[in-house]
């Protein structure tokens, strides 16, 4: 008797035989099926009990282990018979290791598919069984057949089908005969039922049914009843199948036609004391019965007591009471099948007009674990590497359980099915023939929706994807739109498309075409000078936006104007390279929100413009600005400023890389770009501007034209000096020269006296001329406010406001449109009138296009000294755009104090030299 092992190490071992039955032949007897959540599993017990030893025990085994199914082996060599167990995912134990190994975070697929796993190899188990075994014990720890086994039946029948050819090509060198190496079986398997009574079919102690006749008892048990009952329910269920057929040798496993198939274990004794006095009685009274046993002395009595010792299993109503026939043991019950298999009878099973013979072998030991051992290389080990391929066929044949075991999936998946069409119906309703990213993406949730209220089951997650890939395969198909946004944030509308390389011309027969980026957007602005209008593409690019257009514009209007240029990239090697981004992104990692104003504040000590308190106060007392406090170490103020804050361009740029973006306070210093963003060009002289008609340029709205008068006053050290060491004494020397106001009296020191001399006092005209996208322009005399003159006379409005605050970028434009989106007018030129006078006008241009931390953009050259008796104009970019991207105009909602050009941009000083 071999002790009790795993299949594959019972294969594996070179088990010694006894001579005596070396040559005997083999009967394998495989026992599988259902396990409830008692502490001595029944199939364990049956063991004990067919074998009458304690091989397993009671009480259960190790609390550690895998839940997959694995199959132990017993062979009792004194009987011949070799038992196979199977544990599984339907047993108890199993069950609750497999729930142990499961994770808390597992989602439904993905238990899903771990259970099916399990299941999978469940069958491919019961196949190996039903491979090599000639009997097979089906254990239920219920009364009940459970009708689920048809299914798992028909599913492995149809494995085995499809698999057969395969096993065939293992086992074809075995030494066995060539009907099993057909079949892949030595013969048809013989299945039987064992079901475990529970307490709610207790038979009573009479043996008579409960509210019958106890003077009339039955001829059969009650037990015996209900095992005829199932028989017949079993049958029916599988013939209605076609599970079991008339051809016994095309069928998974077979059924006897006339001998018992089912057998019930009965309830075990609640009465502890009790069941010990019946086992007491039972050993120690001879009946009647006892007078037929032809066995006699010891062995008569270890029979009694081995029969005795079946607890659970035995059999309380085995004896004769009253005439009823007497039931069975399980071995008694089990060995009459055994005893055909051992005496090489075989089984005929086949039932109907012309039942054919099936095959039956008798294998030897040595035999039989040669083909099993092969089997279970392929159906279970998997660990030859001769077969790997063999494996992998088997393994891909698995699918075929889908359709009779996982039904879940099935009904999951015909319900995705058919919520797919309405996801794919959903997804492009409303859909624009080319749309972008955002649309695509909003599409797609609304199908999810759908999707999702329709769909069910472990399939979801799958189907869902699959929804993904469609509605991406549809959007890419011809209907994706460019992504690409331009410079005022309005995207392409040709569908998704390749640029033209330079020289390439647009194909829009290629796939995907190549086609320049177009919003159909469209602006009218104005040249450099402002003296021509001009319809406009919406731009993609920074060159295109604020260069490109305006040089177009200049070989029609002002390309013969005076200017001042601005330094931009010089190239010294044939191919230059942008910057690299980890050079540009230093600076502006380091620039923050304080970027603006560092900057602001020492433009607003240096400032020179009338809105400063202390320069009006001393133009009010008529000082010279050299004798102010602020004004006179305004000089050496500036020059300690720019000793501290050095220019961008104090250092030699770079002749190998460019600046790709525009000029701002965030770009590393010796770069600059490759054209440039700002134009400052020279209208004609000062006196080319007419205050009384203003500027004669087209688009300008109704008296919004005229420029803000900027009143300096300019006076000589000599007149100064004279004025003031008059002597005041009454006499002939104390009357005033002509022209000249004496000190103290009222209006001499008014900064606009009427005795002042019209040549004291110079005036500059400013003008912020702002711009919308349909080329309505106006100049502006505050933050919110436009210049409005009705009559002749001009603007009487003080440039010093527009001068001493942060001009707004962006402001409502005043003739709005029907629609409801609000149109914004920018900033666009800035005009300046510098009389013919001893004056240094100071032009630095700062401008914060957005909220902080967006930088601060300035021109390639700062701190530009205008020459006297001249007209400028400095064009603003259209656009402005970092290394990072474009800086956008505002949304609706979006305030618009955050995009302002910072106070500070003009400054005046005289030009005399200070005394010494």
């Amino acid at each position: 008797m071999s002790p009790l092992m795993s299949v594959g190490d019972l294969l594996q071992a070179d088990l010694q035989e006894d001579a005596a039955h070396r040559d005997d032949g083999l009967c394998v007897v495989g026992i599988f099926g259902k396990s409830n959540m008692q502490s001595g599993p029944p199939k364990e017990s049956i063991i004990n009990t067919l074998a009458d030893k304690h091989i397993f025990t009671l009480f259960g085994g190790p609390e550690d282990g895998t839940p997959d199914s694995h199959i132990q082996a017993f062979y009792n060599q004194e009987s011949r018979v070799l038992y196979l167990l199977l544990s599984s995912v339907c047993d108890s134990r199993q069950l609750l290791r497999a729930c142990q190994s499961l994770s808390a975070g597992t989602g439904h697929s993905d238990a899903h598919d771990f259970w099916k796993g399990l299941e999978r190899q469940h069958c491919l188990h019961l196949l190996y069984m039903f491979s090599v075994c000639h009997v097979l014990l089906l254990v239920h720890p219920n009364q009940t057949f459970d009708v689920s086994y048809d299914r798992l039946f028909r599913a492995l029948d149809a494995l085995r089908q499809k698999v057969l050819p395969l096993i065939r090509a293992v086992i074809k060198d075995c030494p066995v005969s060539k009907e099993w190496k057909v079949n892949c079986r030595p013969c048809p398997p013989r299945l039987l039922f064992v079901f475990q009574m529970n307490g709610s079919l207790k038979v009573s102690g009479n043996g008579s049914e409960s509210g019958g006749n106890p003077d009339k008892p039955k001829k059969h048990s009650p037990r015996r009843r209900l095992q005829h009952a199932l028989e017949d329910q079993i049958y029916r269920i599988f013939r209605k199948s076609r599970v079991l057929t008339n051809q016994s040798s095309n069928c998974l496993f077979t059924v006897p036609a006339n001998q018992a198939f089912v057998y019930v274990i009965p309830t075990v004794e609640e009465d502890p004391v009790g069941a010990l006095l019946g086992q007491l009685r039972s050993n120690c009274i001879l009946n009647e019965q006892d007078t037929t046993t032809s066995v006699s002395g010891p062995r008569r009595y270890q029979q009694m007591r081995r029969s005795a010792r079946q607890s659970g299993f035995g059999d309380p109503g085995s004896m004769s009471m009253g005439g009823q026939l007497v039931d069975c043991s399980l071995k008694e019950f089990l060995w009459q099948h055994v005893e055909l298999v051992l005496t090489k009878k075989g089984f005929d099973d086949s039932v109907g007009r012309n039942p054919q013979p099936s095959h039956f072998e008798l294998p030897t030991y040595s035999k039989w674990v040669q083909v099993a051992s092969r089997l279970h290389q392929v159906l279970i080990s998997n660990t030859e590497e001769e077969i790997a391929e063999l494996v992998t066929k088997v393994q891909g044949q698995l699918k075929v359980l889908e359709g009779f075991l996982d039904a879940d999936t099935k009904f999951s998946e015909n319900r995705c099915q058919k919520a797919l069409p309405l996801a794919h119906s959903a997804y492009q309703s409303n859909l624009p023939h080319n749309y972008t990213t955002t649309v695509h993406k909003n599409q797609l949730a609304q199908a999810l929706r759908v999707y999702s209220q329709h769909a069910r089951g472990v399939a979801f997650q799958r189907y869902a994807l699959q929804l993904h890939e469609d509605c991406y395969k549809f959007w890419s198909n011809g209907h994706q739109l460019c992504e690409e946004r331009s410079l005022t944030d309005q995207h392409c509308v040709h569908k998704f498309h390749l640029l033209p390389q330079p020289g390439e011309k647009p194909d829009m027969d290629r796939n995907p075409p190549i086609l320049n980026h177009n919003s159909r957007g469209r602006s009218t602005s104005s040249c450099n000078c402002g003296r021509k209008q001009a319809p406009r593409e919406d731009p993609f690019d920074i060159q295109a936006a604020n260069y490109d257009f305006y040089q177009m514009l200049e070989e029609k209007c002002c390309g013969k104007l005076e200017r001042i240029e601005f330094p931009v990239f010089q190239p010294s090697t044939p191919d230059p390279a942008p910057a690299s981004d980890q050079a540009q992104r230093l600076p502006c990692e380091v620039t923050g929100t304080g970027d603006a104003e560092r900057l602001k504040e020492p433009s607003t000590a240096q400032s020179h413009t009338p809105g400063d308190t202390s320069l009006s106060l001393a133009l009010s007392l008529g000082q010279s600005t050299d004798s102010l406090g602020p004004y006179g170490d305004g000089e050496g103020t500036d020059t300690q400023v720019q000793q501290k804050r050095p220019s961008l361009v104090d250092r030699q740029p770079s002749t190998v890389e460019y600046l790709p973006g525009m000029m701002h306070s965030g770009c590393p210093k010796g770069l600059l770009p490759k054209f440039s963003s700002w134009s400052l060009v020279k209208l004609g002289p000062a006196k080319s501007y007419n205050c009384h008609t203003g500027l004669e340029h087209p688009g300008f709205l109704p008296g919004s034209s005229f420029l803000l008068p900027w009143d300096l006053v300019i006076r000589s050290r000599s007149e100064e000096d004279a004025g003031l060491t008059e002597p005041l004494d009454g006499g002939t020397s104390s009357w005033p020269a002509p022209n000249k106001a004496l000190v103290g009296k009222r209006g001499s020191t008014g900064g606009l006296g009427r005795s002042r001399r019209r040549d004291d006092m110079a005036r500059v005209f400013v003008g912020f001329e702002y711009e919308d996208s349909r080329g309505r322009r106006f100049i502006s005399c505050g933050p919110d406010k436009i210049v409005k003159v009705l009559g002749p006379g001009g603007a009487k409005d003080p440039a010093t406001r527009v001068l001493n605050t942060d001009m707004p970028l962006y402001i409502p434009s005043p003739s709005q449109g029907r629609g409801l989106k609000p149109h914004f007018a920018q900033l666009a030129r800035l005009y300046v009138v510098v009389p013919d006078a001893p004056l240094e006008v100071t032009l630095n241009p700062q401008v914060q296009p957005g909220p902080p931390p967006c930088p601060v953009f300035h021109p390639e050259q700062t701190d530009l000294v205008l020459p006297p008796d001249s007209l400028w104009v400095l064009r603003f970019p259209y656009s402005y755009s970092t290394d990072r991207g474009p800086c956008y105009p505002p949304k609706e909602n979006q305030p618009l104090n955050n995009y302002k050009v910072l106070r500070g941009i003009l400054k005046a000083t005289t030009a005399n030299p200070p005394p010494q």
